[in-house]
Formats: structure tokens, sequence, C-alpha cells
């Protein structure tokens, strides 16, 4: 269903069944391990998941149950605690957390008390309010944490603990890049009534013709550029990229190793050989922008992913998706965790934006080499850190969302950001180029 018409009890409703399936994914990743692991820091670069577990419960007191609701705290002495600014995430095991029955109990009754709210509240006369925004994002803040906490069972190590369906399997695809018209199209949204601020307002951007990917890059393919000397040839790497590489010895992509002449990986718990027609994955910008530099091509600008995914040529319009304005379903994407990988190349056909580009939502996230910032017009709402305190040239865009991010966390629209070192997230990327001469027109 599009929002467009949504009744404030279709909306009522719709909240209550976003927030189950948030809290029940929740529940499935730190239910899978003993108290021992969930409180237990696998990686400085994670939190220990009960810390997410109770930093997810305190926001939505924070939002829904104070502010909208007007209610009494809950829990007022452990705000600090699970402030995520206050305490970075190597220092969180030191810190007095909630033990693991305690978080969930807390985490319990501020649901109870944020489904009372909803019952009892008018959605409209504030914007917090209007078409049940705050309790989106709070639905999305949960869902954002669980692929958080998804990446956390990625770098533990122990026994297997997550099981899920293989996605369908990929086709052949008719070609590997497609050409965008150049032209004016809109980016942004000032209609999507679930938009973080740092997706508004819908602004016009003009970009020049260029041609994208229409897959993200396998690992068939980046294997070529690593047999091909790539980690070890600074003519396509930048400075700094050159720089981590040098830093951290990079070889391959994380939880990769190679026995012989077959490359393994490490994924959640099970050891595999890599499969060659999944994208890759678990590569940090730099590397993405020495593959596509050594292929004679580069990373798209956000405005070009965004165009390549929304822009439907037969109208001028852009949609809320690429394969139209519905929300997304099964046969659309690989999200929500439903497989704990991303598909093959051609996996979802009906997916596919009308230029012929596919999996541009779900799988992996996609860098981009745009930095992150504000939109022309942009307005901070309703907090100063969910965005505006990260922009600058220090965070690199992406764009997509993954096989572990919720539908309710990704459209069209929606902007991720991160440093440009990181590897463990879920990320990969595709390619752009510019057209050579004589090649169109």
């Amino acid at each position: 269903m599009t929002t467009s018409h949504r009744t404030p009890e279709l909306w009522r409703s719709h909240v209550a069944e976003v927030l189950t399936r948030a809290r029940d994914r929740s529940a499935l990743l730190t239910d899978a391990v003993d108290d021992d692991e969930l409180v237990r820091q696998h990686s400085p670069l994670m939190s220990p998941l009960v810390w997410d577990l109770a930093h997810i419960g305190n926001q939505e007191e924070l939002w829904l149950v104070r502010d909208v609701g007007g209610r009494a705290p809950v829990r007022q002495d452990i705000d600090e605690l699970y402030d995520a600014f206050k305490h970075a995430r190597a220092d969180r095991p030191t810190l007095p957390l909630l033990g693991p029955a305690e978080a969930r109990r807390y985490v319990r009754e501020v649901r109870d008390k944020a489904f009372d709210v909803l019952d009892h509240t008018t959605l409209e006369g504030r914007p917090l309010l209007e078409q049940a925004f705050a309790f989106g994002m709070i639905a999305q803040h949960e869902q954002q944490h669980s692929e958080t906490m998804l990446t956390t069972h990625q770098l533990r190590s122990g026994a297997v603990v997550l099981d899920a369906p293989p996605p369908p399997p990929g086709t052949r695809l008719s070609a590997s890049e497609v050409l965008v018209p150049g032209g004016p199209f809109t980016m942004g949204t000032s209609t999507e009534p679930w938009a973080l601020d740092n997706e508004r307002p819908a602004h016009v951007v003009e970009v020049a013709e260029y041609f994208i990917d229409t897959a993200a890059v396998t690992n068939s393919a980046y294997l070529e550029f690593m047999d091909a000397g790539g980690y070890d040839d600074p003519r396509w790497w930048s400075v700094q990229g050159w720089a981590q590489r040098e830093e951290n010895g990079l070889t391959a992509p994380l939880f990769w190793e190679r026995e012989g002449d077959t490359w393994w990986r490490l994924r959640f718990g099970v050891r595999e050989q890599v499969p060659p027609h999944e994208p890759v994955m678990h590569v940090s910008f730099h590397e993405a922008e020495a593959y596509a530099c050594w292929a004679g091509k580069r990373l798209p600008t956000e405005a070009e992913w965004e165009k390549a995914a929304r822009w439907d040529p037969a109208t001028g319009r852009s949609r809320r998706y690429p394969w139209g304005d519905e929300d997304p379903g099964p046969e659309h994407a690989n999200l929500g965790q439903s497989h704990l990988r991303p598909a093959e190349a051609g996996a979802y056909p009906r997916g596919a934006s009308p230029l012929g580009v596919h999996q541009l939502i779900g799988d992996v996230w996609e860098w981009t080499s745009s930095d992150f910032g504000g939109y022309p017009g942009f307005r901070v709402f309703p907090y100063d850190e969910y965005s505006l305190v990260f922009f600058g040239a220090d965070y690199k865009v992406l764009r997509g969302g993954s096989f572990g991010a919720d539908a309710v966390a990704v459209r069209g629209t929606f902007r991720n950001w991160d440093y440009p070192i990181r590897r463990q997230i879920f990320a990969g990327f595709r390619c752009a180029r510019e057209p050579r001469p004589g090649e169109v027109g």
C-alpha cells in the first residue's frame, strides 16, 4: 500500500505492525545468544548487544512515552548511559548497563506504554504527530539498530546461531550498463511521510548523461581486480585510500581468506567459498573507489544513483522506489534479514527501474562518491543529532539498503552515511562512467 490514502486508524494499524516487526527482530537477534554473549563486546567497533537493546527502549521512551505521550519517565536515571553521543562504542562495556533480564523488562514496559500512547493520541496538531511521524521514526531507529546488531553477529566468533533460507537465484542480465539521459530530475522528497530530515526537501538537480552498471559489482569481477594486483598498485588508489591499504595491510574484502587457489569467506559463523555472482561486500569506500578506477570507471555521485533509482523517463517523475510507488514486497528486493546474504545479480527482475537498473534497493548498501550534507533548504527535524552533526567531508553517502535493512527504513530517497574506511558494514558498490566520444548522440 502507498501512504497517501491512510486514515488515522489505518496509520495506527500500520504503526502497530511496523513496531511489532521491529521488536520481533530485535528479540530474535538478542535471544539467539546467551547472556554472556549479550554483555560481551565482540568488536571495539560495536556496542555490546545488550546496550543496543536498552538504547532502543530508551529512545522509544524519550520520544513516544515522554514527548508524544506526556507520560512520566520509566527510567530517567539511565538516559545518559544510552545516549550514543555521551559514550564511544569502545567504552560502553565499562558502563553500569542494564543486565539482559533487566533490559528485556525495560523495553517491554516501554513498549506497553508506547502502544497505550498510540491508542490515545490524536495523530495531528504537531509535526511529530502528523501521519504518525514520531512512531515511524522510532520504528526506523529500531530497525537501524537491528542491522547494527546483525553486523555485531557477523563480527562475533563462536557457534552459528542465525539461519535463513537462500535468496532467489540470479538471472543473466541483458546488459552490463545502461545510459541515463542527461537533464533535470527531482531529488529528495517533500511528501514521503516518514522521510527523515536529510531526505528533505525535494529539489531539482541537473545531471549530465552517464552510464551506470545494471548490477552491483560481483565477487568474481572484484577477484579480477585482485588477481591483476589491484591491492598492490597505488595508481588505482587515492592518497587516503592507499594510506588505509598500507596501514591495515588490506589484500581482500573483510572476512575473506585464501587457501591455495580458493577464496573463502566467513558469513555469520559459516565458512564457505566466495560465491562468484553475489555482490562483493565488506569493502570500504576506498576499496570501491580503487576498483572503479582500475576498471576505467568511477563511483556514481549520490544524485546519479538516485536518478537511476527513481527517475521515470516516460513521465519525467521521480518514483518512491525503482519499481514504482508501492511499498517493497519480497518480489521487489532482498530486505529485512529474510536472507542472510545478498542475492545474485538479476534475482529480483520485478524490482528493476524503468531504465533496467537492477537491485538498487536491498542486497548491499552502495558507496557513492558524495560527501554527506544537507539539501538546499535543509531544516533540522526533530533534533540536530540525527543528521546535522554528521554533515561534512568526513562521511561518504551510501544508498539503497542491504539484506539487513528493513523496508520501513529503506526507500528511494533514504540516505545512509559512514566513514570511508568502514568495512564491517554490509556495503558494496556499482560503477558509473561518462560516455566516450561518439558513443551516444
